[in-house]
C-alpha cells in the first residue's frame, strides 16, 4: 500500500479546506452588525427575558445551533464561495431597518437584524450553503418578538368562545367586550389570558416539528393549521373552565385553578395531544439526510471575498448614517401648550369617577383638562405633542395612548369614532367605562385615527427630512347614568371646531 493511500483518511476533505476564510469574514461582518445595532439587539434580548410572551425566543438561538449541527456532515461536502448577489438580501435588511427606525416600528428593526445576518451568510458563504441552511436561516425569524398586535382580537375571540360554552352549559352570563359577568363575579379576559403567548410559542414549536418530523408539505400544512387552531380553541376552553370553577365554587378558587393549570399543566397537555395525534403521520425517518450536497453544489460565480466583505459593511453603515442626517432637520414646538377655550363649555374641577390620564412617554408637552356644558355633559380633553419621534418617544406604540398598562385602565373593545379618529372603550375597577376618541397628525399631514397611518407618516417625515412635529388629541367621556359617552364626545367635538386648526396650533404650524 502506498504512503499516499495511508495518509488519505487524515487529510481534510477538499471542500472542507476552503471554509476558514469565509467563516472568518462572516464572523467579522456579523460582529459588526451586532455591534452597530447593539441597542436593538439588547432590546430584543430584554424582551425575551422580561416578557413571558416571548420567553420561548431564548431557546431559538440554541435550536438554530442544533439545526446547523444536524447538517454538518452535508455542509462539509460543500464549497463556500463569496457571492456578491447575496448582498441584495443584506441590503434589503438594511433598508428594512432604516424604514423601521424612521417609522418607530421595533418589529421592523428587529426583523431587519435577522435579514442582515441572513444576507451576510448568503453573501459570504454562497448560494449552495445558503440552500443547505435554508430552514435554520428561516427559523431565525422566530427570534423576533412579534405577535403583540394579536392580543386584542384574541382577547375578544377568547371571550366569545368562553361565552358560547357558558351558554351551552347553562351558566347565566353577560358579555361586554372582553368582560364577562356571571352571578358569581365579574371576569376580565386580560392580555395574559388572550392566549397570544400560547399561540406564538405553538407557532415556533409547530414550524420546528414540521421540518424535523415531516417531509410532505401537505402534512406540514395540516399539522401546523391543526396545532394553531387547537391552541386558540383550548385557550377559550381554559377561560370557560376558570369561570365555571368560580361559578361552582369561589372566585379565589378559580384564580388558583387558572394559574396552576395554565402556568404549569395546560400548555404541556396541549403539546402532548398535538404530538400524539400527529405521531402516526410522521414521514421523516431518523437518519434521513437533510439535503443532497451533490444537488446543491452549483457553479455560482465566486466574487473576491474582500470586496463582498467591504460591500456588506458599507450597506449596514449607510442606514444609521442616513437617519442621523435627517434627524437634524427637526423643527421646534411652541414653548407652551395650552388647552383651547371651547364655546359653550367651561373648565371644571369635577372629579372623575376613576382617575384617568393617557400615557405618552417622551412627549415634549402633555396637557389635559375637564370641560362641562350647560346640559351637564362632562368631557376630558388631552393633547400631547412631539418635536420629533425616536426610540422611546413615539406617538403610537406599545403602552402609548388612552389605556396605560401600568394603571388600572384596560382596553375592552372598539368604540364609535368619526372617520378621522380612533374609538376605544377602556374600563377601570368599579367597573367604570370610558370612551376615548383619539386623533393624530404628523406635520401638516391629514388627521387620522389609524396607527399604521401615523407610522407611515412618521416614516416619510424622518426618511425624507420633512416636518417631524406630531400631535395626539384625545377627547374622552365616562359612560354614566344620564350621560351617554358618545353623545358627550360628539357634542364637544362639534363645539370645538376644526380639529385641523387645533392640531396645527398645538405643534406651531399656525
Amino acid at each position: 500500500m502506498s504512503s499516499s493511500a495511508i495518509a488519505a483518511p487524515d487529510a481534510a476533505p477538499p471542500a472542507a479546506a476552503g471554509w476558514r476564510a469565509p467563516l472568518l469574514a462572516l464572523g467579522f461582518v456579523a460582529f459588526a452588525i451586532l455591534a452597530l445595532f447593539f441597542r436593538d439587539v439588547a432590546d430584543m434580548v430584554s424582551i425575551w427575558w422580561n416578557a413571558s410572551t416571548f420567553g420561548h425566543c431564548l431557546f431559538v438561538p440554541l435550536l438554530i445551533g442544533w439545526l446547523v449541527q444536524q447538517r454538518l456532515p452535508g455542509l462539509r461536502q460543500l464549497q463556500p464561495v463569496a457571492w456578491a448577489p447575496g448582498l441584495l438580501w443584506l441590503g434589503a435588511g438594511a433598508l428594512v431597518w432604516l424604514l423601521g427606525a424612521a417609522a418607530g416600528v421595533a418589529l421592523f428593526r428587529h426583523g431587519a437584524l435577522v435579514l442582515m445576518l441572513q444576507g451576510a451568510t448568503i453573501a459570504l458563504l454562497g448560494p449552495a450553503v445558503a440552500r443547505a441552511l435554508l430552514f435554520p436561516l428561516f427559523y431565525a425569524f422566530f427570534m423576533v418578538p412579534f405577535g403583540e398586535e394579536l392580543v386584542p382580537p384574541l382577547q375578544l375571540l377568547t371571550a366569545r368562545i368562553a361565552m358560547l360554552l357558558l351558554d351551552l352549559t347553562g351558566v347565566p352570563a353577560h358579555l361586554e367586550g372582553i368582560f364577562i359577568t356571571t352571578p358569581t363575579g365579574y371576569f376580565e379576559v386580560a392580555e395574559a389570558c388572550s392566549g397570544a403567548k400560547f399561540l406564538i410559542a405553538m407557532a415556533a414549536y409547530g414550524v420546528l416539528v414540521c421540518n424535523v418530523c415531516f417531509r410532505r408539505w401537505s402534512r406540514r400544512i395540516l399539522f401546523l393549521a391543526g396545532a394553531l387552531g387547537l391552541s386558540i380553541l383550548a385557550n377559550g376552553v381554559r377561560a370557560y373552565a376558570t369561570i365555571l370553577v368560580a361559578h361552582l365554587t369561589t372566585v379565589d378558587a378559580a384564580v388558583g385553578f387558572d394559574h396552576v393549570v395554565y402556568g404549569w399543566v395546560f400548555f404541556a397537555i396541549i403539546m402532548i395531544v398535538v404530538m400524539a395525534v400527529a405521531w402516526p403521520f410522521f414521514d421523516r425517518k431518523p437518519g434521513d439526510p437533510w439535503f443532497d450536497p451533490r444537488a446543491l453544489q452549483g457553479r455560482a460565480a465566486a466574487s473576491p471575498i474582500s470586496s463582498v466583505t467591504a460591500g456588506a459593511l458599507a450597506l449596514v453603515i449607510a442606514a444609521p448614517l442616513w437617519l442621523a442626517a435627517t434627524a437634524a432637520t427637526a423643527r421646534p414646538l411652541p414653548p407652551v401648550l395650552a388647552l383651547p377655550a371651547v364655546h359653550g363649555w367651561s373648565r371644571t374641577d369635577a372629579p372623575q369617577a376613576y382617575p384617568w390620564k393617557p400615557r405618552f412617554d417622551g412627549a415634549d408637552h402633555v396637557v389635559s383638562g375637564r370641560y362641562r356644558n350647560a346640559d351637564g355633559q362632562l368631557v376630558d380633553l388631552a393633547i400631547a405633542t412631539y418635536a420629533r419621534q425616536a426610540e422611546g418617544r413615539e406617538l403610537v406604540g406599545f403602552a402609548q395612548g388612552a389605556a396605560d398598562p401600568d394603571s388600572q385602565w384596560v382596553w375592552s373593545s372598539p368604540a364609535p369614532a368619526p372617520a378621522d379618529g380612533l374609538g376605544e372603550q377602556i374600563t377601570a375597577p368599579g367597573p367604570v367605562v370610558r370612551h376615548v376618541v383619539t386623533v393624530y397628525a404628523v406635520g401638516d399631514g391629514a388627521l387620522t385615527g389609524s396607527k399604521p397611518a401615523v407610522k407611515l407618516a412618521t416614516l416619510k417625515a424622518r426618511l425624507l427630512g420633512r416636518d417631524q412635529r406630531a400631535v395626539a388629541i384625545l377627547i374622552s367621556a365616562e359612560q354614566r347614568d344620564g350621560q351617554d359617552a358618545d353623545a358627550a364626545i360628539a357634542a364637544f367635538r362639534a363645539d370645538l371646531g376644526a380639529m385641523r386648526l387645533l392640531a396645527d396650533r398645538a405643534i406651531g404650524i399656525r
